[in-house]
């Protein structure tokens, strides 16, 4: 079974612009107009940064505001994941020929007897 990566663009900015709406304060009056009360921060973070997760609330007042649908707003791309292959413990695959290393008698020269 293959591992499916998935992506998305969140376009509430660009759409705001095509819409006239400059400003995350523009984008907080229209959401009031339609009952949701947003935090200046929790608006300007919705314009900014790409949610992980929002209400459904939220995201259907967006799209009557900006007058789009969901799929205006998300896009998506769906790929297969590559995956990476693991070396199994004890192959010895990825470990160099230590037979070629040897270690070197150390020499100790008494520093009085000189």
């Amino acid at each position: 079974m293959s591992t499916r990566e998935i992506t998305y663009t969140w376009r509430v900015r660009e759409i705001m612009a095509r819409r006239g709406v400059h400003t995350a304060k523009d984008l907080a009056e229209l959401l009031h107009e339609r009952g949701i009360t947003l935090t200046a921060n929790a608006v300007w973070r919705i314009v900014t940064q790409q949610p992980e997760r929002i209400s459904f609330k939220v995201l259907v007042a967006l799209c009557d505001a900006l007058e789009v649908t969901p799929n205006d707003l998300i896009t998506y791309t769906a790929t297969d994941a590559k995956t990476v292959r693991q070396h199994r413990a004890g192959t010895g695959e990825d470990l160099p020929d230590l037979r070629h290393y040897r270690p070197v008698r150390a020499r100790i020269i008494d520093d009085d007897n000189d």
